[in-house]
Protein backbone atom coordinates (compact mmCIF):
# COMPACT_ATOMS: atom_id res chain seq x y z
CA UNK A 1 0.00 0.00 0.00
CA UNK A 2 1.32 3.22 -0.79
CA UNK A 3 2.26 6.32 1.45
CA UNK A 4 -0.02 9.60 0.90
CA UNK A 5 1.65 12.55 -0.61
CA UNK A 6 0.23 15.97 -0.32
CA UNK A 7 1.73 18.63 -2.86
CA UNK A 8 2.03 22.29 -2.11
CA UNK A 9 2.06 23.72 -4.90
CA UNK A 10 1.20 27.19 -6.29
CA UNK A 11 2.24 28.38 -9.72
CA UNK A 12 2.75 31.79 -8.43
CA UNK A 13 5.96 31.92 -6.52
CA UNK A 14 7.06 34.32 -3.60
CA UNK A 15 4.19 33.51 -1.00
CA UNK A 16 5.54 31.32 1.49
CA UNK A 17 5.28 27.95 0.24
CA UNK A 18 8.29 26.97 1.63
CA UNK A 19 7.53 28.28 5.29
CA UNK A 20 4.49 26.86 4.88
CA UNK A 21 5.71 22.88 4.65
CA UNK A 22 8.05 23.17 6.63
CA UNK A 23 6.31 24.48 9.40
CA UNK A 24 3.49 22.06 8.85
CA UNK A 25 5.89 18.83 8.19
CA UNK A 26 7.34 20.12 12.22
CA UNK A 27 3.79 19.89 13.23
CA UNK A 28 2.77 16.46 11.92
CA UNK A 29 6.17 15.34 13.70
CA UNK A 30 4.87 17.05 16.79
CA UNK A 31 1.26 15.18 16.68
CA UNK A 32 3.19 12.37 16.61
CA UNK A 33 2.74 12.03 12.65
CA UNK A 34 5.93 10.45 11.17
CA UNK A 35 6.35 12.73 7.89
CA UNK A 36 8.31 12.36 5.19
CA UNK A 37 9.41 16.13 3.95
CA UNK A 38 11.02 16.44 0.23
CA UNK A 39 12.29 18.99 -1.78
CA UNK A 40 11.18 19.29 -5.12
CA UNK A 41 12.46 22.58 -6.14
CA UNK A 42 15.69 22.98 -7.76
CA UNK A 43 16.03 25.82 -6.10
CA UNK A 44 16.63 23.58 -2.59
CA UNK A 45 14.75 26.29 -0.39
CA UNK A 46 13.13 23.62 1.39
CA UNK A 47 16.63 21.90 2.41
CA UNK A 48 18.16 25.49 2.96
CA UNK A 49 15.39 25.71 5.84
CA UNK A 50 16.60 22.27 7.54
CA UNK A 51 20.18 22.18 6.86
CA UNK A 52 23.00 24.96 6.96
CA UNK A 53 25.21 25.64 4.34
CA UNK A 54 28.08 23.52 6.50
CA UNK A 55 25.68 20.80 6.75
CA UNK A 56 24.21 20.95 3.13
CA UNK A 57 28.12 20.96 1.56
CA UNK A 58 29.17 17.84 3.94
CA UNK A 59 25.65 16.00 3.10
CA UNK A 60 26.00 16.28 -0.98
CA UNK A 61 29.78 15.69 -0.58
CA UNK A 62 29.55 12.31 1.97
CA UNK A 63 25.94 11.14 1.49
CA UNK A 64 24.07 12.57 -1.57
CA UNK A 65 20.64 11.18 -1.10
CA UNK A 66 19.29 13.83 -2.89
CA UNK A 67 15.95 13.65 -5.37
CA UNK A 68 18.34 13.86 -8.17
CA UNK A 69 20.95 10.82 -7.09
CA UNK A 70 17.69 8.97 -6.24
CA UNK A 71 16.11 9.41 -9.96
CA UNK A 72 19.77 10.15 -11.73
CA UNK A 73 19.78 6.16 -12.85
CA UNK A 74 16.52 5.77 -14.55
CA UNK A 75 16.83 9.51 -15.83
CA UNK A 76 20.41 8.62 -17.61
CA UNK A 77 19.46 4.94 -18.93
CA UNK A 78 21.69 3.59 -15.85
CA UNK A 79 19.40 1.61 -14.32
CA UNK A 80 16.46 1.98 -11.72
CA UNK A 81 15.66 4.40 -8.77
CA UNK A 82 18.36 4.50 -6.18
CA UNK A 83 17.30 3.54 -2.59
CA UNK A 84 19.16 6.00 -0.44
CA UNK A 85 18.81 7.12 3.37
CA UNK A 86 17.01 10.09 3.51
CA UNK A 87 18.36 13.44 6.46
CA UNK A 88 16.62 12.42 9.64
CA UNK A 89 16.19 15.87 11.92
CA UNK A 90 16.37 13.05 14.83
CA UNK A 91 12.88 13.17 15.28
CA UNK A 92 9.96 11.76 13.51
CA UNK A 93 11.08 14.14 10.32
CA UNK A 94 12.82 12.82 7.19
CA UNK A 95 13.95 14.91 4.62
CA UNK A 96 14.80 14.31 0.62
CA UNK A 97 17.66 16.82 0.18
CA UNK A 98 16.29 19.21 -3.29
CA UNK A 99 19.32 19.19 -5.82
CA UNK A 100 19.45 22.07 -8.18
CA UNK A 101 20.88 19.53 -10.94
CA UNK A 102 17.25 18.36 -10.89
CA UNK A 103 16.40 20.74 -13.72
CA UNK A 104 18.79 19.14 -15.80
CA UNK A 105 16.33 16.44 -16.17
CA UNK A 106 13.57 18.07 -17.38
CA UNK A 107 14.10 17.64 -20.97
CA UNK A 108 13.93 13.82 -20.32
CA UNK A 109 10.81 13.83 -18.29
CA UNK A 110 9.54 16.25 -21.62
CA UNK A 111 10.40 13.55 -24.05
CA UNK A 112 8.82 10.93 -22.18
CA UNK A 113 5.87 12.07 -21.99
CA UNK A 114 3.96 11.67 -25.07
CA UNK A 115 5.66 8.54 -25.30
CA UNK A 116 3.68 7.19 -22.31
CA UNK A 117 0.87 7.19 -24.99
CA UNK A 118 2.65 4.14 -27.08
CA UNK A 119 3.25 2.13 -24.29
CA UNK A 120 6.43 2.76 -23.84
CA UNK A 121 7.98 0.69 -21.03
CA UNK A 122 11.10 3.40 -20.15
CA UNK A 123 8.79 6.88 -20.49
CA UNK A 124 6.52 5.15 -17.35
CA UNK A 125 9.83 4.15 -15.37
CA UNK A 126 11.07 7.77 -15.95
CA UNK A 127 7.87 9.57 -15.37
CA UNK A 128 6.92 7.75 -12.08
CA UNK A 129 10.27 8.10 -11.04
CA UNK A 130 9.81 10.74 -8.51
CA UNK A 131 6.90 8.35 -7.40
CA UNK A 132 8.64 5.77 -6.62
CA UNK A 133 11.89 7.77 -5.14
CA UNK A 134 9.39 9.15 -2.31
CA UNK A 135 7.74 5.91 -1.21
CA UNK A 136 11.35 3.72 -1.07
CA UNK A 137 12.64 6.92 0.67
CA UNK A 138 9.22 7.05 3.48
CA UNK A 139 9.84 3.43 3.97
CA UNK A 140 12.83 4.25 5.76
CA UNK A 141 10.58 6.48 8.84
CA UNK A 142 8.61 4.42 7.82
CA UNK A 143 6.44 7.94 7.18
CA UNK A 144 3.17 7.71 7.46
CA UNK A 145 2.66 11.14 4.65
CA UNK A 146 4.74 12.53 1.83
CA UNK A 147 4.77 16.36 1.54
CA UNK A 148 6.23 17.55 -1.08
CA UNK A 149 7.55 21.60 -2.25
CA UNK A 150 7.47 22.32 -5.16
CA UNK A 151 8.99 25.54 -7.53
CA UNK A 152 6.33 27.87 -9.20
CA UNK A 153 4.82 27.17 -12.72
CA UNK A 154 3.47 24.36 -15.06
CA UNK A 155 6.54 23.01 -16.31
CA UNK A 156 7.32 19.33 -16.78
CA UNK A 157 9.00 18.62 -13.32
CA UNK A 158 5.95 19.66 -11.56
CA UNK A 159 3.73 17.72 -13.98
CA UNK A 160 5.61 14.57 -13.06
CA UNK A 161 5.92 15.88 -9.67
CA UNK A 162 1.82 16.21 -9.62
CA UNK A 163 1.23 13.03 -11.11
CA UNK A 164 3.01 11.46 -8.14
CA UNK A 165 0.37 13.57 -5.49
CA UNK A 166 -2.23 12.29 -4.33
CA UNK A 167 -3.44 15.91 -2.81
CA UNK A 168 -2.87 18.97 -3.70
CA UNK A 169 -3.03 22.08 -0.75
CA UNK A 170 -2.82 25.29 -2.20
CA UNK A 171 -0.89 28.76 -0.74
CA UNK A 172 -2.21 32.02 -1.62
CA UNK A 173 -1.18 35.47 -0.97
CA UNK A 174 -4.00 37.98 -0.95
CA UNK A 175 -2.79 39.64 -4.37
CA UNK A 176 -3.68 39.94 -7.78
CA UNK A 177 -1.62 37.50 -9.25
CA UNK A 178 -2.51 34.48 -6.91
CA UNK A 179 -6.03 35.41 -7.91
CA UNK A 180 -5.43 35.34 -11.65
CA UNK A 181 -3.35 32.62 -10.92
CA UNK A 182 -6.10 30.17 -10.26
CA UNK A 183 -7.89 30.67 -13.27
CA UNK A 184 -4.75 28.48 -14.75
CA UNK A 185 -4.40 26.19 -11.56
CA UNK A 186 -7.85 24.59 -11.40
CA UNK A 187 -7.74 23.52 -15.37
CA UNK A 188 -4.09 22.44 -15.53
CA UNK A 189 -4.87 20.20 -12.51
CA UNK A 190 -7.79 18.65 -14.24
CA UNK A 191 -6.08 18.52 -17.47
CA UNK A 192 -3.20 16.43 -16.07
CA UNK A 193 -5.45 14.09 -13.97
CA UNK A 194 -7.44 13.63 -17.25
CA UNK A 195 -4.24 13.06 -19.36
CA UNK A 196 -2.18 10.99 -16.62
CA UNK A 197 -5.67 8.59 -16.55
CA UNK A 198 -5.40 8.10 -20.10
CA UNK A 199 -2.19 7.26 -20.14
CA UNK A 200 -1.83 4.69 -17.02
CA UNK A 201 -3.70 2.03 -18.12
CA UNK A 202 -0.94 1.45 -21.23
CA UNK A 203 1.64 0.87 -18.95
CA UNK A 204 3.64 -2.35 -19.99
CA UNK A 205 4.99 -3.64 -17.49
CA UNK A 206 2.82 -5.42 -14.59
CA UNK A 207 5.90 -5.56 -12.14
CA UNK A 208 5.97 -1.48 -12.56
CA UNK A 209 4.08 0.23 -9.54
CA UNK A 210 2.46 3.77 -10.79
CA UNK A 211 1.16 6.94 -8.70
CA UNK A 212 -2.54 6.90 -9.11
CA UNK A 213 -2.30 10.31 -9.71
CA UNK A 214 -5.27 11.77 -8.23
CA UNK A 215 -4.36 15.34 -7.18
CA UNK A 216 -7.26 15.89 -5.70
CA UNK A 217 -7.12 19.64 -4.17
CA UNK A 218 -7.59 19.64 -0.40
CA UNK A 219 -8.05 23.35 -0.29
CA UNK A 220 -6.14 26.79 0.04
CA UNK A 221 -4.15 28.32 2.65
CA UNK A 222 -4.28 32.16 3.15
CA UNK A 223 -0.56 33.61 4.13
CA UNK A 224 0.27 36.65 5.41
CA UNK A 225 1.09 39.84 2.52
CA UNK A 226 4.65 40.79 1.69
CA UNK A 227 5.84 43.67 3.68
CA UNK A 228 5.38 45.48 0.22
CA UNK A 229 1.94 45.12 -0.03
CA UNK A 230 -0.14 47.79 0.62
CA UNK A 231 -3.33 47.29 3.14
CA UNK A 232 -5.45 48.56 0.55
CA UNK A 233 -4.85 45.89 -2.04
CA UNK A 234 -4.94 43.27 0.64
CA UNK A 235 -8.51 44.44 1.15
CA UNK A 236 -9.34 44.29 -2.48
CA UNK A 237 -8.17 40.50 -3.32
CA UNK A 238 -9.13 38.97 -0.41
CA UNK A 239 -12.42 38.77 -0.68
CA UNK A 240 -11.80 37.45 -4.46
CA UNK A 241 -10.01 34.42 -3.56
CA UNK A 242 -13.23 31.96 -2.28
CA UNK A 243 -15.00 32.84 -5.12
CA UNK A 244 -11.97 32.57 -7.73
CA UNK A 245 -11.31 29.21 -5.96
CA UNK A 246 -14.60 27.84 -5.98
CA UNK A 247 -15.21 28.38 -9.52
CA UNK A 248 -11.42 27.45 -10.78
CA UNK A 249 -10.18 24.73 -8.47
CA UNK A 250 -12.98 23.36 -5.72
CA UNK A 251 -14.24 20.20 -6.67
CA UNK A 252 -16.02 18.61 -3.41
CA UNK A 253 -18.63 19.74 -0.93
CA UNK A 254 -16.49 20.56 1.85
CA UNK A 255 -15.27 24.24 2.34
CA UNK A 256 -12.28 25.75 0.41
CA UNK A 257 -10.27 27.34 2.89
CA UNK A 258 -7.85 24.98 5.15
CA UNK A 259 -6.87 27.73 7.29
CA UNK A 260 -5.17 31.13 8.05
CA UNK A 261 -1.44 31.73 8.47
CA UNK A 262 -0.68 34.46 10.35
CA UNK A 263 1.91 37.14 10.24
CA UNK A 264 4.73 36.28 12.59
CA UNK A 265 7.69 38.75 11.02
CA UNK A 266 9.20 39.39 14.73
CA UNK A 267 9.69 35.80 15.00
CA UNK A 268 10.47 34.35 11.59
CA UNK A 269 14.03 35.80 11.82
CA UNK A 270 14.71 33.78 15.06
CA UNK A 271 13.31 31.25 14.22
CA UNK A 272 15.38 31.00 10.78
CA UNK A 273 18.51 31.86 12.81
CA UNK A 274 17.80 29.07 15.05
CA UNK A 275 16.91 26.72 11.99
CA UNK A 276 13.68 25.70 13.94
CA UNK A 277 9.45 26.60 13.28
CA UNK A 278 8.61 29.51 15.10
CA UNK A 279 6.71 27.41 17.67
CA UNK A 280 9.47 25.45 18.88
CA UNK A 281 11.30 28.70 19.86
CA UNK A 282 12.35 29.28 23.23
CA UNK A 283 13.53 32.59 25.45
CA UNK A 284 17.55 31.46 24.64
CA UNK A 285 16.21 31.73 21.31
CA UNK A 286 15.50 35.34 21.64
CA UNK A 287 12.06 34.89 22.01
CA UNK A 288 10.60 36.84 24.95
CA UNK A 289 8.32 39.02 26.73
CA UNK A 290 4.87 39.03 24.65
CA UNK A 291 7.18 37.03 21.73
CA UNK A 292 6.33 33.76 23.83
CA UNK A 293 2.83 34.31 24.00
CA UNK A 294 3.13 34.49 20.49
CA UNK A 295 4.96 31.51 19.89
CA UNK A 296 2.20 29.44 21.70
CA UNK A 297 -0.56 31.00 19.32
CA UNK A 298 1.64 29.89 16.50
CA UNK A 299 1.55 26.38 17.72
CA UNK A 300 -2.17 26.40 17.73
CA UNK A 301 -2.70 28.05 14.88
CA UNK A 302 -0.43 25.17 12.99
CA UNK A 303 -1.48 22.22 14.93
CA UNK A 304 -5.28 23.47 13.81
CA UNK A 305 -4.29 23.32 10.12
CA UNK A 306 -2.10 20.40 10.32
CA UNK A 307 -5.15 18.59 11.62
CA UNK A 308 -7.54 19.88 9.21
CA UNK A 309 -5.12 18.90 6.46
CA UNK A 310 -4.89 15.47 7.55
CA UNK A 311 -8.69 15.39 7.97
CA UNK A 312 -9.37 16.37 4.30
CA UNK A 313 -6.75 13.80 3.37
CA UNK A 314 -8.30 11.03 5.33
CA UNK A 315 -5.13 10.10 7.56
CA UNK A 316 -5.17 9.94 11.55
CA UNK A 317 -3.41 11.50 13.77
CA UNK A 318 -3.22 8.94 16.12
Amino acid sequence: MSIPVIAFFNNKGGVGKTSLVYHIAWMLADLGVTVLAADLDPQANLTAAFMNDDLLEEWWRTDPATIYTMVAPVVMGDGDIRGLTPYSTGEALWLVPGDLRLSAAEDEFAQQWPRCLNGEEKAFRIFSALWRALQEAANWGPARVILIDLGPGTGVMNRAALVASDFVVVPLAPDLLSVEGLRLLGPTLRRWRAEWAKRRPLNPAPDLDLPGGGMKPLGYVMLPPSVATRGGVVDRWSPRIPGMYAESVHTGAEPQALGLVKNYRSLMPLAQEARKPVFHLKPADGAIGAEMQAVNDAYRDFKKLALEILHRAGIRAE
